[in-house]
């Protein structure tokens, strides 16, 4: 288990995280380190999932296939002289059932994600937005997958790839001509600024307003609202009033949701 777990921490280049499910009582988050594998075994003996993710500040560099057979991984994930293609991670969560992590070499929104999930036959329920993928070593507790002796499918790692990134077209996403043409300009979160900003040019009494100024500013030019949450996520120092991937999310939802509605009302108010 120390092997997989090397090697998801080079994948996601040391940013990652686990979570524990119980359909009952809920998902809690825990730290991927050695000495937390004994308790997520017994958890996971007892019945719960255990799932694995991308810190959020590192999430629109990762796009989780989900759910797909092994036609279409070889044909859409390896060449056909069967060798793999770049920046892959595959993972058999039960018997003929795979997830395909691709590690993207550039920011992919949302709407891109699923334009391209859409492509390569992901499962249609499995939306992008904070999505986790089975952490292999351990078995999927799903009771359909249970067999006739009682026992659950081990998740398996068949490849990672840690040392390239997917080059994955842009411009392709259909979607209203207002945004095809702005992606067709600024790849990198579908935005055209005039001048590149940083959170520095923003600076005010304390984070959280220095964050909300710099939101707005980035809404108004017409950032979408995972690129607002990733620039504000890899520009910011200090989290220590917000630790925990739990806090920190809502913190960022509350703060670009915030900004984005002002500007709206702004424009409204303008006609």
């Amino acid at each position: 288990m120390e092997k997989i777990f090397k090697r998801l921490n080079n994948y996601f280049c040391g940013k990652w995280r686990l979570a524990v499910l119980d359909f009952k009582a809920g998902r809690w988050l825990i730290k991927p380190q050695f000495r937390s594998i004994p308790y997520l075994r017994a958890e996971n003996a007892n019945g719960r999932h255990i799932l694995i993710q991308p810190l959020p500040e590192i999430q629109p560099f990762y796009l989780l296939v989900d759910d797909v057979d092994c036609s279409i991984v070889l044909s859409h994930h390896r060449y056909p002289n069967r060798t793999w293609k770049q920046g892959r991670m595959l993972v058999e969560t039960s018997p003929g059932n795979y997830q395909v992590w691709i590690h993207s070499k550039r920011f992919l929104t949302l709407t891109e994600k699923r334009y391209w999930l859409r492509k390569l036959k992901s499962d249609p329920g499995a939306d992008p937005n904070n999505r986790w993928g089975r952490c292999p070593g351990f078995r999927n507790r799903k009771d359909k997958y249970r067999d006739p002796q009682g026992l659950y499918p081990l998740s398996k790692l068949l490849w990672v790839d840690w040392k390239n990134k997917a080059v994955i077209p842009s411009g392709n996403v259909k979607s209203s001509p207002k945004h095809q043409k702005a992606l067709s300009h600024q790849p990198h979160g579908g935005v055209c600024l005039n001048k590149y900003t940083s959170r520095k040019d923003y600076c005010r009494e304390n984070d959280s307003v220095t964050d909300f100024s710099y939101a707005l500013a980035l809404a108004r030019r017409g950032c979408s609202e995972e690129y607002i949450r990733y620039r504000i996520l890899t520009e910011r120092i200090n989290w220590e009033n917000h630790l925990g991937g739990k806090r920190k999310e809502d913190y960022l939802d509350r703060t670009v949701k915030k900004a984005l509605l002002l500007v709206i009302k702004t424009k409204n108010h303008s006609r």
